[in-house]
């Protein structure tokens, strides 16, 4: 792979990176890869060359690139961690992944050097990067230099990322203005993005699996002018890790001696999370964890993720309380209409089995002991 022809692109709406990619072992058309962001926040993007390297490396290797050629100066360190990056997706992979060559200049001077830079966050308007914004606002004072001062919300990431269920810039605005109340009571700042980088290679597996924190990070060194640290929210707490495209062994191996990524709140299950939500009005009315991205509403209330927070929400019994839903309970008939034996899912559910209990739902506890028949957990 060639990376190559980097450059910034302004008009009057907008600052946009750009880099043009060349497949040297993959019978695939060039393609341009970009970062943008708004007028308003150009100050803070910058066509930093860590953000294209680190938003290809993990395509590259899936479709058995031999090399990255990057005529650019990279962050030793960073580079580095690339390769640890590729050892470990060895691993995952049971050796399908083979390393490859990094051909870039080493930089020998930091970029940013002197420059006043601040903490900041991914925030998807989900759950686990609500909880994130609200511990580190619980247990950090504003002054200190790890408050979080702004928060980063982006297209092309799950809403936009899939090419065939197209753009979706309604169903963004409409989760960028329901963040936009969410980061005005915590006083940070919002900054919309807008990348494609996901679509170099637009499969699903990859994706949830190695991919997605790459690209979270690629946005956050595009971003690295503004930030020195950037928070990503845990996915799994630390008893149910397993192989997934943000893990406390990938995404710090992203950061630069500049920038540094951290995975948040890995102590923290999903319980513990929605009642941190819970105690926040603000991000509890205004909470998105749909991946259906349907236009009239922000959850759908059919999906699997919908209703498995919906009835995590009846087991803190908070569902009632939010407009997120329109929902006010769940029934056994639409909860054991998923197949939840795949993707990591079980542990979610077994969580739910004690307090659903306690409150009184052995109807809802008794479908999910048979949705769980056959779990073996992993060791």
């Amino acid at each position: 792979m060639k990376i190559w022809n980097l450059r910034t692109i302004k008009d009057e709406q907008s600052t946009r990176i750009a880099a043009t990619v060349d497949w040297e072992d993959n019978d695939r058309p060039s393609r341009e890869i970009f970062i943008e962001t708004e007028k308003e926040f150009s100050g803070d993007i910058s066509c930093n060359p860590d953000a294209f390297l680190v938003g290809c490396i993990v395509p590259a290797i899936h479709l058995g690139e031999k090399r990255i050629f990057l005529d650019a100066e990279i962050d030793p360190m960073l580079q580095e961690g690339l390769y640890a990056v590729m050892a470990l997706l060895k691993e995952w992979s049971g050796g399908k992944y083979t390393p490859l060559k990094i051909e870039v200049k080493t930089d020998s001077i930091p970029k940013y050097a002197g420059k006043q830079r601040v903490a900041g966050m991914f925030l998807s308007g989900g759950i686990d990067s609500l909880a994130a914004l609200r511990t580190n606002r619980l247990n950090y004072p504003k002054d200190h230099p790890g408050s979080i001062k702004d928060c980063l919300i982006i297209h092309g990431f799950d809403i936009g990322g899939v090419v065939e269920r197209g753009m979706k810039y309604n169903v963004f605005d409409r989760a960028r203005a329901a963040m936009s109340i969410v980061a005005k009571d915590a006083n940070v700042r919002l900054i919309p993005v807008y990348t494609n980088i996901r679509h170099l290679c637009d499969e699903r597996d990859l994706w949830l699996d190695k991919f997605f924190g790459a690209v979270l990070a690629s946005v956050g060194h595009a971003f690295a002018s503004r930030f020195d640290l950037l928070y990503i929210a845990s996915s799994y707490d630390i008893p149910h890790l397993v192989p997934c495209g943000s893990h406390p062994l990938l995404d710090p191996e992203y950061s630069s001696y500049e920038l540094t990524f951290k995975l948040r709140d890995l102590e923290l299950s999903r319980l513990d999370k929605l009642r941190l939500i819970a105690d926040w009005d603000a991000a509890f009315q205004n909470f998105r964890v749909c991946l259906a991205n349907v236009e009239d509403r922000l959850n759908c209330g059919k999906c699997e993720k919908c209703v498995r927070t919906m009835t995590e929400l009846v087991a803190i019994g908070a569902l009632d309380k939010t407009r997120a839903f329109i929902e006010d309970d769940v029934t056994p008939e639409l909860l054991s209409s998923f197949n939840i034996l795949i993707r990591h899912r079980a542990s979610f559910y077994q969580e739910m089995l004690a307090p659903l209990q306690e409150r009184g739902r052995g109807d809802l506890v008794q479908t999910i002991k048979e949705m769980l028949a056959g779990y073996v957990p992993q060791t």
